[in-house]
């Protein structure tokens, strides 16, 4: 008998296999789920995702003045306040759930401020086609936590950040959700083929299901989880029975019909 072949490929990163970064003195420190092309781990097939990094700071913490082109560039704030200058003379400070969105174009330079006793946030890149974003003026915008919708199913909270509904328009094909699962309960994605599903467990305990062949992946605080479908698959995300589960997906496709910068 042949087996079926697994639709889904799962691989889970803990954060002693992620690559780590610092800023101002170590005030800001940073695990990168998906790191810079020289950091490890080796990350493939993550289409324009480019760049994923968990910063966290105890206090005040700045990263000075430093240019930026074609890229998309978003923060979102997962606790506390960031703040925000840029060379196109834009100030703006965001709270927890809210987000901060570069889209570099030909050019643009760019500080970022922690504030506040302690402050963690993502920063994630997005890789557009150059060849038509290097023509586009830079833009900034900021989005405050009550912009983005919330779906709310049983027991589930789905906050949309990037895809349909959000404020938020880039370039680049992506969806992003951030999500909370209450003690004991699940949530079923399904991934479409040829897409690739990044995922940064935020808090909590969980279980990550191939509901094709029925394999378990436990996860928890600080672990990537890298899906990619050769066919369409669906993931079951099941919270542990003693903690809610907190997390944020990206769902990208696997490859692009332009140049990445990975492999230019």
């Amino acid at each position: 008998m042949i087996q079926e072949k697994a639709r889904l490929d799962f691989k889970i990163y803990p954060p002693e296999a992620q690559a780590v970064g610092q800023f101002d003195g170590g005030r800001i420190t940073e695990i990168k789920p998906v790191g810079f092309p020289h950091e490890s781990p080796s990350i493939k097939n993550l289409g324009p995702l480019f760049y994923w990094a968990w910063a966290t700071a105890k206090g005040y913490g700045k990263i000075t003045l430093h240019p930026h082109q074609v890229f998309e560039i978003m923060s979102y704030a997962l606790e506390g306040e960031i703040g925000h200058y840029d060379s196109l003379g834009n100030r703006s400070h965001v709270q927890a759930g809210g987000a901060q969105v570069i889209q570099a174009g030909s050019g643009i330079s760019h500080a970022e401020e922690t504030v506040g006793e302690f402050t963690e946030f993502f920063q994630i890149w997005f890789d557009p086609d150059t060849q038509k974003t290097l023509q586009n003026a830079p833009t900034y915008n900021e989005f405050k936590s009550d912009e983005f919708p919330i779906e709310y199913q049983e027991g589930v909270a789905l906050k949309t950040i990037l895809g349909d509904g959000s404020p938020i328009n880039i370039e680049s094909e992506a969806i992003m959700k951030d999500i909370t699962i209450e003690k004991d309960r699940q949530h079923q994605y399904s991934l479409n083929r040829d897409r690739t599903l990044a995922m940064v467990i935020i808090s909590g305990k969980g279980i990550l299901f191939d509901l094709q062949t029925g394999a378990k992946h436990y996860v928890s605080k600080k672990d990537f989880a890298l899906i990619h479908a050769s066919e369409s698959g669906n993931v079951l995300i099941q919270a542990g029975a003693d903690s809610i589960l907190r997390v944020a997906m990206i769902d990208v496709p696997a490859q692009t019909d332009y140049p990445l910068y990975r492999n230019r």
